[in-house]
């Protein structure tokens, strides 16, 4: 890796941020109360922003400026809001949901973050960027939030842990490439913002069918339907109670 002291200011202000978002994706894989985990996400894309328009600086692509933009606007209030609207709404945002082994699951992030540099570090040395020594950190971003999506079970908490994943995708584009062209990215914010909609109908579906929003619930529905109508052997079709 590029030694520190050899990087411009802005380069090294493009690391320092870089590795606060890293640091709010540890937060919200050990946080267990929906409110700081919104607000946590919130804080996320905030940092994101700032490295977009840093990257923008270092690199003269303005249409990054916008990206920036987008960020701030979408992922820093509209959807922040419609997860904090709808966590209201349904009575959950002074929940606290129970982690279980929370040592191991930082544990096992901290694992990730030291596969991703592994993963990283012949793109780091084949690439010419300036922002090359942030692409580990995209990709701890992204596996992340997967395991943030599998640790938990509340379904508002899995939704965070797509859209951090969206944003480590993001971050990655940012870094590796300086950015996607201008109307994919607007297209992607827009697939974004739907996204985040429907998911909050379809909260609202299964707290109105299960009272719940416990993922698990569906599984064991699933479980109670098998074991109510088994699969017909030898294939054929037969008729059910």
């Amino acid at each position: 890796m590029t030694e520190l002291s050899q990087l411009s200011l802005y380069n090294q202000a493009i690391i320092l941020f870089a590795a606060l978002v890293l640091f709010t994706s540890f937060i919200m894989l050990a946080q267990a109360r929906m409110l700081p985990l919104i607000f946590a996400f919130a804080w996320q894309g905030m940092l994101l922003a700032v490295v977009t328009a840093l990257v923008a600086l270092v690199s003269g692509h303005p249409h990054l400026y916008i990206s920036a933009g987008l960020t701030v606007v979408l992922k820093v209030f509209m959807i922040p809001w419609l997860l904090y609207r709808l966590a209201v709404k349904l009575n959950i945002h002074l929940e606290a949901e129970a982690i279980k082994y929370p040592s191991l699951l930082l544990l096992a992030g901290a694992g990730l973050v030291i596969f991703s540099y592994y993963v990283a570090l012949p793109i780091v040395h084949l690439s010419g960027l300036a922002t090359r020594n942030t692409i580990a950190v995209s990709i701890a971003v992204v596996l992340l939030g997967m395991l943030l999506m599998i640790a938990r079970k509340k379904a508002v908490a899995q939704v965070i842990g797509f859209m951090s994943i969206e944003n480590g995708l993001f971050f990655s584009a940012v870094v590796s490439t300086y950015g996607m062209p201008l109307i994919v990215e607007l297209g992607v914010a827009f697939d974004v913002l739907v996204a985040a909609i429907l998911f909050g109908v379809f909260f609202f579906h299964m707290s109105e069918s299960f009272d719940s929003l416990d993922v698990d619930r569906l599984t064991r529905l699933s479980e109670v339907h098998e074991s109510l109508f088994p699969p017909e052997e030898g294939g054929g079709e037969g008729e059910r109670p």
